[in-house]
């Protein structure tokens, strides 16, 4: 999560598809002595927000606006394909 900077980390299943995400917000909500003896399952989000490869970078922009996050993880048929992070969109200029 911190070597590429995304500030989440895609949690998946046996068959691939995403099933949850591991975010700074999460670990920090979970700070404490047990925090690295505790279990992903115990720390993730469930049923992250997602997008399709080929969503609109602009309504990219406003999900992530609109649901107060950095990064939306693209997927196709619930695996992983990519992620969207609002410094990718500041890259490009659009945000």
């Amino acid at each position: 999560m911190t070597e590429k900077g995304f500030g989440c980390l895609g949690i998946i299943d046996g068959g691939g598809d995403l099933v949850g995400i591991v975010t700074d917000g999460d670990l920090r909500r979970h700070l404490g002595p047990d925090l690295l003896s505790r279990t992903v399952d115990e720390v993730m989000t469930r049923g992250p927000k997602t997008i399709a490869p080929d969503f609109l970078v602009g309504a990219a922009l406003d999900l992530l606006n609109q649901s107060k996050i950095t990064a939306v993880f693209v997927v196709e048929d619930a695996k992983p394909v990519g992620v969207v992070h609002f410094h990718d969109l500041l890259r490009i200029g659009v945000a």
